[in-house]
């Protein structure tokens, strides 16, 4: 059993209070989901669970956790940056339980995952699998120690759809106890019975959580039914109280006009007013006091405002892409490893095609290519968003700086705008882009995209960090996008929702997939 007590985590540098009297207790399996907006704390109180010293250059807190005699595995969201250096081996060696394995303990466990039964003696360099690759590494790792409680941060980030359908039979089949952050809103409504929702309301100024112990979709059926039934009840007593304060201001002003009418030869009259008026302030104070009491106008996190800046256009039949690749390498490795071969690829006008694949194919090495590719003509306007965002963004810039081109006055009021509208705070849009979360860094690449006036869109994993009420929002934007989008994904919901083709990568090259 886990336990938290009275949790406060703070951000030292705008002061602002991530977390407030957070408790809870993760029982032996429970399978609970931090569900929340971008920058909202959820990967910061998962480290803080795991370790509360990993938090300290940014945050403080305070509280207590309680978790004697459990053995805890975190899955970090981003491999750090030490392992990347490591072969494959050595990041699995210089862990002691590697050797606690049995053949058939590894054989078990590179089949669940869809690893090659040699993946764990391999002298590939971490920094060159793909990104689905280094998280089933991870995890590989993580499942060796045969923790009782599992911390996943983004688990389903950039997995293939087999491995995730694993990964959901896993949890929801396992022993172990679960807290984890995901924005697979799939992976969360089949495996979560537990759902811990944490929020930053009026501007982000106040914090405050919800944990419900039911499932994903019944949580949101019932926090929708009651966000409605609080507004009509508020709308309704507003009406009454309108009601209410337009018969005081009458009889008030009724009162006031006979006051100053009265002929002072009629002093029983006068008498008689001010016993009115009286009356008319004793209810004055009362409808104030019930007025307090009213039901107060639901308070929830709005999602994100986003789209693009101009009506984009494509002829039907332009050529966007017309891609013959014999063969199909693994980037940066001295010996000529082929991922795939007889890749062809033919895009038109405005269609939006997503490719899949099991992990480590190439996917990402096939849209680096294209992005080469289409970057550099004339006759398109083409935009980019890799799967590792630091390839483009300048980590110690602002989101502002990294985002204006001139830097007048009128263009940083104007990006400023565009960043409110995305969710930012004035704190925010001040900090340089290391300190952010993936999903608001995701975000500053969209609205770099949309600023370009781009009519193609390249997107490596466009939706892995969004949250659950954003997802929706950038899934309709891309939808009714009126350019070419050319993807990589493993979100069933983009790929259903947004995508009009869909192609395996597979050795023998591009294979067309039905929508799952």
């Amino acid at each position: 059993m886990l336990q938290i007590k009275e949790l406060t985590i703070t951000h030292k540098k705008d002061l602002r209070v991530m977390l407030e009297g957070f408790q809870f207790t993760l029982n032996p399996g429970d399978k609970a989901v931090l569900i929340g907006e971008e920058g909202n704390g959820k990967s910061t109180l998962l480290k803080w669970i795991y370790d509360p010293e990993t938090i300290g250059e940014y945050a403080e807190a305070r509280g207590e956790r309680i978790c004697s005699g459990e053995k805890i595995g975190y899955l970090p969201q981003e491999l750090p940056h030490e392992e990347n250096n490591k072969s494959v081996y050595e990041f699995f060696t210089e862990d002691e339980v590697f050797w606690e394995q049995t053949p058939k303990d590894l054989s078990k466990l590179a089949s669940d995952l869809a690893l090659s039964s040699d993946f764990f003696y391999g002298e590939q360099k971490m920094s060159t699998l793909s990104g689905g690759e280094k998280v089933k590494a991870q995890i590989a790792r993580i499942l060796m120690a045969k923790p009782s409680i599992l911390l996943l941060d983004e688990p389903s980030n950039d997995i293939d759809t087999q491995t995730l359908e694993w990964l959901e039979k896993f949890i929801v089949k396992a022993d172990q106890a679960f807290l984890y952050i995901s924005h697979d809103e799939t992976l969360i409504e089949r495996t979560a019975n537990v759902i811990i929702h944490l929020e930053q309301i009026r501007r982000k100024t106040k914090c405050r959580y919800t944990v419900a112990r039911i499932s994903y979709q019944e949580y949101i059926s019932n926090r929708n039914s009651a966000m409605k039934n609080q507004l009509r009840k508020a709308e309704n007593d507003r009406r009454h109280e309108e009601i209410r304060q337009e018969k005081l201001h009458r009889i008030m002003q009724k009162v006031e006009y006979d006051q100053e009418n009265i002929t002072r030869q009629n002093p029983a009259g006068g008498r008689l007013l001010k016993k009115k008026m009286k009356a008319v302030k004793s209810m004055e104070k009362r409808f104030d006091r019930e007025a307090e009491h009213m039901t107060q106008m639901p308070e929830e996190e709005d999602a994100i405002f986003f789209k693009f800046g101009q009506k984009i256009t494509l002829p039907s039949q332009k050529v966007i892409l017309d891609m013959h690749l014999e063969r199909l390498y693994v980037p940066d490795m001295t010996e000529h490893r082929i991922l795939a071969q007889n890749i062809h690829l033919t895009v038109k006008g405005a269609e939006k095609i997503c490719i899949v694949g099991r992990n480590g194919m190439g996917k990402t090495t096939l849209l680096r290519q294209i992005a080469e590719s289409l970057l550099a003509r004339e006759d398109i306007r083409a935009a980019y968003m890799p799967q590792n965002y630091e390839d483009l963004l300048n980590m110690e810039q602002t989101p502002v700086s990294f985002l204006c081109q001139k830097g007048d006055k009128e263009e940083i009021t104007r990006i400023r705008t565009y960043l409110g509208s995305m969710k930012y705070t004035e704190d925010e849009v001040s900090h340089c882009i290391k300190e952010l979360s993936g999903g608001q860094k995701a975000k500053i690449l969209l609205l770099k995209m949309s600023l370009s006036g781009a009519n193609v869109l390249i997107l490596d994993e466009p939706t892995r960090n969004f949250s659950p009420l954003s997802g929706p929002v950038i899934r309709e934007v891309l939808q009714e996008y009126g350019g070419a989008i050319i993807s990589v994904s493993h979100d069933r919901k983009y790929i259903n929702e947004v995508c009009d083709t869909i192609y395996e990568l597979t050795q023998s090259g591009l294979q067309l997939y039905e929508k799952m």
